[in-house]
Parts: C-alpha cells; structure tokens; sequence
C-alpha cells in the first residue's frame, strides 16, 4: 500500500493533468477515491489532536474537549 506522500504526490499528479489534457473516468474515479481518502485521514488527525486538549475552566477545573465533545459518534 502506497504511503500518504505517494497519495498526495498522485492527487498532485492527477490535478495537473486534469488542468493540462483533461482525465480518463478512470483518472476521475482514482483522484476522487484518493481526495477522500486524504480529507478522511487529516480530519482523523485532526480530531486526534483536539481530543487531547485539556482547557482550564473559570473555576480552576480542567476539562478534556475529547471527553466533552469527542465521544458523541458526530465524527
């Protein structure tokens, strides 16, 4: 399985052909699989770092927002 540098280099590659000489439905199907593979993986990083942030309430108390917000199955 290619790494995520290799996804990002062909949606790249894709991208400049599209501009240049246009895709094949195959080219198309490819670089549509490949663009929601890499949204789905930064969103999983970034809600993977949101949810290890502790903020400090009002009050002195500490909250975790992955335990207030990321355990709710809305990602």
């Amino acid at each position: 399985m290619a790494g995520m540098e290799d996804k990002i280099k062909r949606i790249n590659e894709l991208y400049r052909k599209s501009k240049a000489e246009g895709l094949s439905e195959a080219e198309k199907k490819e670089q549509a699989a490949l663009r929601s593979e890499y949204i789905a993986k930064v969103r999983a990083n970034l809600r993977g770092q949101l949810d290890n942030i502790d903020i400090q309430e009002t009050d002195g108390s500490v909250t975790n927002l992955g335990e207030k917000y990321g355990n709710k199955g809305t990602h």
